[in-house]
């Protein structure tokens, strides 16, 4: 625990086998009260890799998608009673030694979700990341922080903390079930006037890491574009949307 808050850590898995141990090893467990590993189906042993490792494991039958997989782990870790959330994937493309940063901006009250970012610093292109990406990843920041009136340095790291309010107040189940999801959530954030906060975080770009292709990430670049417009819309009283109705 942090200031007597629950934390609880959730790894959204598919074909994760090769580098969920080492992720998990780096998990600082004398903060962390549980964990959770929800398998999307994976077709490698990711599966019996967490239950050696001891990790609660919850299974989809079928690929419930990237975005589908969140849902269910973040039903599961406020079924444990969390108060503090943190998603980290097992594909080792982050460290987890920043959980108890991360964790702690929002135990103390000074964050309601805290982002790893990629960009702060200088990581991201040392790390590996493919320079198409790099730049999709500016131009994509720069517009939606113009449309949703933020400040971040980056929308896509997939190392995101949470309280336990943000995640019972957001209508997530109205969220794509594919990538968008994680920025849908961000917009969802903003709208219902959460604080963010942000940590500098170094990545690895690997071939065991999970990384979409160029195509899911023109689809996903523009789902980007369509949910800050949403956004917009919505403030301007121009449209209405479920995504930012909150959740009975």
């Amino acid at each position: 625990m942090l200031n007597k808050k629950k934390l609880v850590v959730i790894l959204p898995a598919y074909n994760a086998a090769k580098t969920l141990e080492k992720t998990w090893q780096e998990i600082p467990f004398e903060y962390v009260d549980d964990i959770v590993l929800v398998d999307d189906a994976s077709r490698d042993n990711t599966v019996e890799e967490a239950e050696r490792l001891g990790i609660k494991t919850i299974v989809h039958t079928d690929n419930r998608g990237y975005g589908g997989n969140q849902k269910t782990c973040y039903r599961a870790a406020l079924g444990l009673g969390a108060d503090i959330v943190i998603m980290l994937h097992p594909d080792y493309q982050y460290t987890p030694r920043l959980i108890t940063a991360m964790a702690a901006m929002i135990a103390w009250g000074e964050f309601d979700a805290v982002l790893a970012s990629r960009i702060l610093g200088r990581g991201a292109l040392k790390g590996g990341m493919p320079l198409y990406k790099y730049i999709a990843n500016r131009f994509l920041t720069f517009t939606e922080n113009l449309l949703l009136g933020q400040k971040l340095s980056e929308y896509h790291t997939g190392y995101r903390a949470f309280s336990r309010e943000v995640l019972e107040r957001l209508p997530l189940e109205q969220n794509s079930d594919d990538f968008v999801f994680d920025n849908q959530m961000l917009a969802q954030i903003t709208w219902f006037n959460f604080r963010i906060g942000e940590v500098s975080c170094p990545t690895r770009y690997f071939p065991e890491a999970s990384s979409i292709n160029f195509r899911r990430s023109v689809v996903y670049g523009l789902g980007v574009l369509k949910t800050a417009l949403q956004f917009r819309f919505c403030k301007m009283g121009m449209a209405e949307s479920s995504l930012f109705t909150p959740r009975q």
